[in-house]
């Protein structure tokens, strides 16, 4: 009767994490039978070893074992490679081709990074799964094979299957048993076991002394954050036993073959909304000129109305609510501006002219008004709200994108973009 400990010199498996032992445990047990299993983890990981141990402990162990990396295979030929085709089936088919499911009849695939294949390819490994029938591409004869599969990959696959790059039936078919493999930063303690493996692999590989951390080494060993697992852990075994001739390595010199030690992490961005922020300030830009044109036709038409009715005081009281709203909404309540606001005269006479006060000497409302329901461009208008403020900040580039509602980093932009 095998166990973990027995497994791991077997097939080299260095480490004693719970849930190292929980996935060789987990293979011990699904070993024997012909249920599917899906290894899950990071990239780097080492999600290879369950499928080996998996044929190796099962009753197919004497039948061939094709290991498939499904992200490596151009969608146009995944199809041929793992199902076969007849002579004539494309391009290029100058014979007929079994496939892996063909060859592996009796024996174990292992298609790593499942999550990679094309959806018509998920339609026809379905169907394996389902019951052991495949099409040779080209062909329309149904042919039976006895394949076990076991599956890896590295990416959420409920996240493939929301977005719809993975069949849901298909994942159900693939997981009956599903084996998680942790990532290394959650091994602490195998870090260093590993680093030692590898350093003594390496020292007899290029004929050199084994090369030893220090203690600080060592702790900052364990606290990088290990990005590439172990792959990566043996890459920096590797870099660090060729180049330092001092065998005795302190974490200041181990820090130079760790990327991104004492710096901020990169952030995580997400990829839906990458790159949209001018497209964010673009759209509110369009709202809040459109809100502003259909201020100004509403106050247009109060003006009217104060012009034909007799209550010169109720239409009054209702432009000026509206003047109030427009600046409230620009960011322009404070005492300056509402100097500069539209006021209409009190009137006691009916059809009496209505005064209005300009804003500046050089800009007439009324006029441009019109102007502005003709010849409303997102380019003009953008152009003349951040020259407007600028004016009115004497060139303060802060105080003005406070008030068009923008940072300052994105006006500095749009300076550069006007040659302002």
């Amino acid at each position: 009767m095998e166990t973990v400990q027995s497994i791991k010199q077997r097939f080299g498996i260095i480490g004693n994490d719970i849930g190292l032992n929980r996935a060789i445990e987990k293979a011990l047990q699904v070993a024997p039978t012909d249920i599917s299993v899906l290894v899950t983890g990071e990239s780097g990981v080492g999600k290879e070893a369950i499928p080996k141990i998996i044929h190796q402990l099962s009753h197919r162990k004497h039948g061939k074992y094709i290991a498939v990396n499904c992200g490596a295979i151009p969608e146009g030929t995944i199809d041929s490679e793992l199902f076969g085709h007849e002579k004539g089936a494309f391009t290029g088919a100058s014979q007929t081709r079994s496939g892996y499911f063909e060859v592996a009849d009796g024996g174990t695939i292992f298609l790593d990074e499942v999550g990679e294949l094309p959806l018509t390819t998920q339609v026809r490994l379905l169907r394996v799964l389902e019951n052991g029938e495949f099409i040779k591409v080209g062909s329309s004869k149904v042919q039976k094979t006895n394949v076990r599969i076991v599956a890896a990959t590295n990416i959420q696959m409920f996240e493939a299957i929301k977005k719809e790059k993975f069949r849901e039936d298909l994942y159900y078919r693939l997981s009956t048993i599903e084996i998680p493999i942790p990532a290394l930063r959650k091994r602490k303690q195998d870090i260093h076991l590993l680093f030692r493996k590898f350093s003594s692999d390496f020292a007899l590989k290029y004929k050199m002394p084994t090369i030893r951390l220090l203690d600080d080494a060592v702790q900052l060993l364990q606290n990088y954050r290990w990005s590439g697992n172990v792959r990566q852990l043996r890459n920096v075994a590797e870099q660090v036993s060729v180049l330092e001739s001092n065998r005795d390595i302190a974490a200041s010199v181990l820090k130079g073959y760790l990327p991104d030690m004492g710096t901020q992490l990169p952030a995580i961005v997400n990829k839906e909304t990458s790159g949209s922020d001018f497209s964010n300030e673009r759209e509110i830009l369009y709202k809040v000129l459109f809100d502003m044109k259909s201020d100004l036709n509403d106050l247009k038409k109060l003006t009217l109305e104060l012009m034909e009715n007799d209550n010169h005081k109720d239409v009054q009281e209702k432009n000026e609510h509206l003047i109030q709203k427009i600046y409230k909404d620009q960011n322009l309540s404070n005492s300056k501006h509402e100097s500069q606001i539209l006021s209409l005269s009190e009137s006691n006479q009916k059809n009496e002219t209505i005064e209005i006060v300009k804003p500046n000497e050089n800009y007439d409302f009324i006029e441009d008004i019109d102007e502005e329901e003709e010849t409303l461009s997102l380019h003009d208008k953008e152009l003349e709200l951040i020259k407007k403020s600028l004016d009115r900040h004497k060139g303060k580039r802060k105080l003005a994108a406070d008030e068009l509602g923008i940072s300052e980093r994105t006006l500095y932009r749009k300076i550069k973009q006007y040659d302002l």
